[in-house]
């Protein structure tokens, strides 16, 4: 089975800035996998050169076997750090927008975790807390048939007690064909349901290895790795 995303000398930079320099990474399907590293690492920038928002600087990245564009889009779901969604529409419509622009979006499993949240389909967005207009937008990226899902912070703004089912909904809501790369501070909350972590820092790969190897073959978690790795 090919490789879901592949970056080979993968470079980016705004202006003077380097953002990403010199990435080479391969991630598999199938996976769960934690995007990991301090702020300005190079994560977001990473998420969306995956999900074709911005354009490398130099080397190469493939989704799917394809350079990012309108096909790989169609094979992408992307939730990004800031909600996008405009405030007056209602959670009704954004379904329904979805499922026009969408051909993978399957509605009937949107309803069914809108109503698991207590979230009714009649209210605005501009009513709602930010917390639940996460949910929200959460539910939109994950009711898709992707094959990469790209999540960028997708509990950072939810509370204790609900990111226990928006990671169970993360869980159940892909397939063996597909890939879910999480990119949280939050290591604790998602580290039990993760395959894989690649570290990022200062726009390299610092790290990339499957979690159970890091618990049996250096016996600490991926939280305890992390705060060592990243000192400050």
């Amino acid at each position: 089975m090919n490789p879901i995303l592949i970056c080979n000398n993968l470079v980016k930079r705004y202006s003077y800035q380097q953002a990403l320099g010199g990435v080479n990474l391969t991630l598999e399907r199938g996976r769960i996998i934690g995007l990991l590293g301090p702020n300005g690492s190079g994560k977001t920038t990473l998420i969306k050169l995956a999900s074709g928002l911005l354009v490398p600087t130099g080397g190469e990245i493939l989704v799917g076997g394809m350079a990012p564009g309108v096909e790989t889009k169609k094979i992408v779901s992307y939730l990004p750090e800031r909600t996008y969604l405009n405030t007056w529409m209602r959670v009704s419509d954004l379904l329904n927008f979805f499922e026009d622009f969408y051909k993978d979006f399957d509605k009937v499993k949107a309803y069914e975790m809108l109503q698991r949240l207590n979230i009714n389909p009649a209210d605005r967005l501009k009513n709602m807390s930010k917390g639940t207009k996460e949910k929200v937008q959460l539910i939109l990226v994950m009711s898709r048939q992707a094959q990469l899902y790209l999540l960028d912070e997708p509990i950072g703004g939810v509370d204790p007690a609900a990111r226990d089912y928006i990671l169970d909904t993360i869980i159940s809501n892909y397939t063996e064909n597909a890939t879910v790369v999480i990119s949280t501070h939050l290591i604790a909350d998602i580290e039990k349901v993760l395959d894989e972590v690649v570290f990022i820092s200062a726009g390299q790969i610092a790290l990339q290895s499957s979690v159970d190897d890091i618990r049996e073959g250096q016996g600490k978690s991926v939280d305890t790795l992390f705060r060592e790795v990243f000192r400050c």
